[in-house]
């Protein structure tokens, strides 16, 4: 059985690291590897600027900004390839940047398909990774070839944010990579991207590029999900707020999606779907440490004797309260509150319920206005900007009495706004002014961590 080893932006930043890339693939070879590569750090980036500034009509000033993307591929280009191989792909740079430099005219031209004209800009950031990859792996004598992820993904129609389609996925992903797996070339294919089925370029959203790597490796049935990234695994809580955090090796399908969710940045939400589905184990690497040991996440977590495994936050929160006498005694009045969001296709976080109010956190709020004056027709409305969400996560809470009064015992000075316990009794979760939220994660980690295996 294949493996699939996904690589994100940070492990092809420049040459350097596109040959320790190389280097990883080659060390497991004989495992059969496909590799998903995302586009070289802060090029999707890039890219979605310049198509900020197509939209206000000057897509010559768009394409100009993108010369220092062109110039870090063909940097790389001449330091990893050889001469053939670094004109041939030099050749394909050339004809990409001409691609987009047509594509964003239409985009300053056409408003109305800027959507799907977004799409078809930022996949060049992970089809020129991906060809540059396969072409260093050549070089390296590591029979590779890159493949089109768009003829493997196929998806609905929602630019930006499409949704694979997962019997022809599976077809399209089996037609295309077993064959070449079977003549024992490496498969090299570009994460975040997928196609409709009449062929306009898709993306998978922001961090998709995990999603990918776990639907190939769902569709062909792989023993393991590599994920490769600048940090070694899953650490107990945010390395930017507790620098002696440090790596969980084992997590739960269930607790590494309450901990991704919530804000540890480096498994995405989505790809645990797809690996639970098919009970195939996530790997989550450091390429910058490939020989230390990372976090594995599976169907089954043994409890540790700190009863927790680790602690997650996420920032830029909000919290709505919704009040109202009307709540006592009726049904309905919940249904009637949460159709507000679903009109506005706004996602609900944490809920907690009174007799005659409602508190919920919102992650994205662009919608806010409109939401607070239909929910004013239910109740009177309170909002509070510039909270956090802390969630505390480990297979131990669903035995262990007394883990939350010892979490809050830590915080007895700072307001606790909203609580909620997670229904499948993994989590408990809590929001913070965001101002406290690192004093916070800081004093739980130091009670539940102190130190090492204690």
């Amino acid at each position: 059985m294949a493996v699939v080893m996904k690589f994100g932006g940070t492990s092809v930043a420049d040459a350097a690291a596109f040959e320790n890339v190389a280097r990883i693939v080659a060390s497991e070879h004989k495992a059969a590897p496909v590799v998903v590569v995302s586009a070289m750090s802060g090029v999707t980036d890039s890219l979605l600027n310049a198509t900020s500034i197509a939209a206000t009509g000057d897509a010559q000033r768009a394409f100009a900004s993108l010369e220092s993307v062109f110039k870090r591929h063909e940097v790389a280009a001449h330091e990893l390839l050889s001469e053939s191989k670094r004109e041939e792909f030099l050749k394909q740079l050339r004809s990409a940047a001409d691609q987009i430099s047509e594509l964003l005219e239409l985009f300053a031209q056409k408003p109305s398909d800027r959507k799907a004209l977004q799409d078809a800009v930022v996949s060049f950031g992970e089809i020129l990774s991906s060809t540059l990859l396969a072409a260093v792996l050549n070089e390296r004598d590591i029979n590779a070839r890159q493949v089109d992820a768009r003829r493997c993904i196929i998806t609905d129609e929602e630019h930006t944010c499409a949704t694979p389609l997962m019997s022809e996925s599976t077809t399209n992903t089996q037609n295309e990579l077993r064959p070449v797996l079977e003549a024992g070339i490496v498969p090299v294919l570009g994460g975040f991207l997928g196609a409709t089925k009449q062929g306009a370029t898709t993306t998978l959203g922001r961090g998709g590029s995990d999603y990918t790597a776990a639907l190939i490796g769902a569709l062909i049935g792989v023993s393991e999900i590599q994920i490769w990234t600048d940090v070694t695994g899953v650490l107990t809580a945010d390395p930017r707020v507790v620098p002696h955090a440090f790596t969980v090796e084992s997590l739960s399908y269930g607790e590494a999606a309450e901990l991704a969710y919530f804000g540890a940045k480096v498994l995405h939400p989505k790809t645990i779907h797809p690996a639970i589905v098919n009970a195939i184990p996530v790997r989550i690497c450091n390429s910058r440490k490939p020989e230390a040991q990372g976090t594995v996440v599976g169907p089954l977590s043994n409890t540790t004797p700190k009863t927790i495994k680790a602690i997650a936050h996420k920032t830029g929160v909000t919290v709505v309260q919704i009040s109202s006498l009307r709540m006592l005694g009726a049904y309905g009045f919940l249904r009637a509150l949460f159709e507000v969001f679903d009109r506005h296709r706004t996602v609900i976080d944490v809920v907690t319920t009174s007799e005659v109010s409602v508190s919920l956190s919102l992650d994205e709020a662009g919608a806010l206005p409109e939401i607070v004056a239909e929910l004013e027709q239910l109740g009177t409305v309170k909002v509070e900007k510039r909270q956090a969400i802390i969630c505390v996560v480990g297979e131990g809470l669903r035995g262990t009495p007394g883990v939350a009064a010892r979490a809050f015992s830590t915080i007895t000075d700072i307001n606790v706004s909203l609580i909620s316990q997670g229904a499948s009794s993994i989590n408990f979760t809590f929001v913070v002014s965001e101002e406290r939220v690192q004093e916070v994660v800081t004093r739980l980690h130091e009670e539940f961590f102190a130190t090492k295996g204690t």
